[in-house]
């Protein structure tokens, strides 16, 4: 697979203009990483800088390639140009910025190229980059259909069409607006790959309509929904990392659609303890508590498996090992952090996928 990365004005500054909000790191270093990226994904990768907007249309324009990252910088909230030419191909463009430009300056927030292209990534630092490459490989690997199950432009899903197990899967990200599905990308490719059905599902988050009670109410009518998408299943498992932890958990047994059993990956089941942690994503688990959500997420009966890492940086292993205590669930721990556990190729995932597809149970 060739991809190519563009990175347009002002990115060759990277680690001097604004170093607080675009880090310190230069276009040098960035490359570097793109390369490591490109390696591990199996990926062949150019990558390129340019000031100019007319360069940006001709590199869009080559017929040799099979995927492009483009951070447009600026010309992202003036170029129609630039969306036109996009639109005028067939290569899948993934947007990428390093800041979060919908919690900038309002015209900031404006993308006239977003429509055009495949998905945007936002507000993920450098990392975002090999999110946009990891996304064009994941896209390429399995068909998949994009359903809606909701009014919102987020209550949409992916379905990736395999067997007769069923997975719906619940991205994490702490609520914030930054983090999509994209991130439960790879363990969707590798199920469907091991004849899994999956449903990728996007919710409303933080600053873009979500919270208490709208995101979960989410992601309860996309499981209410499984039954018009006409897919046959025997099981369904329901997956859930991080905060799509605690979302799963509780749509799990207030759902119309029958759910079988629960894998929970480093779920944030107490919100009180995270938002006292000051940990990321701290600042927002106490806004979901000031919303009204419950303090505390049960398993309500469902049959779970809770599978957490001993190095979680990000949510500590204590939620998943009190959940486990006190209502006598299944802990698998790995010897890994959070975002790890999003690796199919981790210690964890082959159990998690045997689990899935009823060779074990919980």
């Amino acid at each position: 697979m060739k991809l190519l990365v563009i990175n347009g004005p002002n990115l060759n500054l990277l680690g001097k203009r604004e170093p607080e909000i675009y880090g310190s790191e230069t276009l040098e270093d960035l490359e570097e990483r793109l390369e490591r990226w490109a390696t591990s994904l199996d990926i062949e990768l150019e990558a390129t800088q340019t000031n100019h907007e007319g360069v940006i249309i001709d590199h869009i324009q080559r017929s040799d390639l099979d995927g492009i990252v483009l951070n447009a910088g600026g010309y992202t909230h003036t170029s129609r140009a630039i969306a036109d030419a996009i639109a005028a191909v067939s290569t899948p463009v993934v947007e990428v910025h390093i800041s979060n430009i919908r919690d900038r300056e309002p015209w900031r927030a404006i993308s006239v190229i977003a429509d055009v292209c495949v998905s945007s990534i936002y507000g993920r630092g450098l990392t975002g980059y090999r999110d946009a490459m990891r996304h064009l490989v994941n896209r390429a690997a399995v068909p998949f259909e994009t359903v809606r199950y909701g009014p919102d432009v987020d209550n949409v899903a992916d379905v990736r069409v395999g067997g007769d197990a069923l997975a719906v899967l619940v991205h994490g990200g702490f609520w914030r607006d930054e983090w999509t599905r994209d991130t439960m990308e790879s363990l969707a490719v590798d199920l469907a790959q091991h004849d899994v059905t999956s449903v990728n599902v996007e919710y409303r988050r933080l600053g873009q309509g979500g919270g208490w009670p709208a995101t979960p109410d989410d992601v309860l009518s996309a499981l209410d929904h499984i039954p018009n998408l006409d897919l046959s299943h025997q099981r369904l498992t329901l997956i859930g990392h991080s905060a799509g932890g605690q979302l799963a958990m509780w749509a799990s047994w207030r759902s119309s659609t029958p759910v079988n059993q629960v894998v929970a990956m480093s779920p944030v089941v107490d919100l009180e303890r995270h938002a006292r942690s000051r940990m990321f994503g701290a600042a927002e688990a106490q806004a979901l508590i000031d919303q009204g959500a419950p303090n505390r997420i049960s398993a309500g009966g469902v049959p779970t498996l809770l599978v957490h890492g001993e190095d979680d940086r990000a949510v500590p292993i204590g939620h998943s090992a009190d959940l486990a205590r006190s209502e006598g669930l299944e802990l698998l721990t790995t010897s890994s952090g959070h975002f790890e556990l999003l690796d199919p190729q981790e210690e964890h995932w082959p159990k998690v996928r045997a689990l899935i597809l009823g060779e074990t149970s919980t």
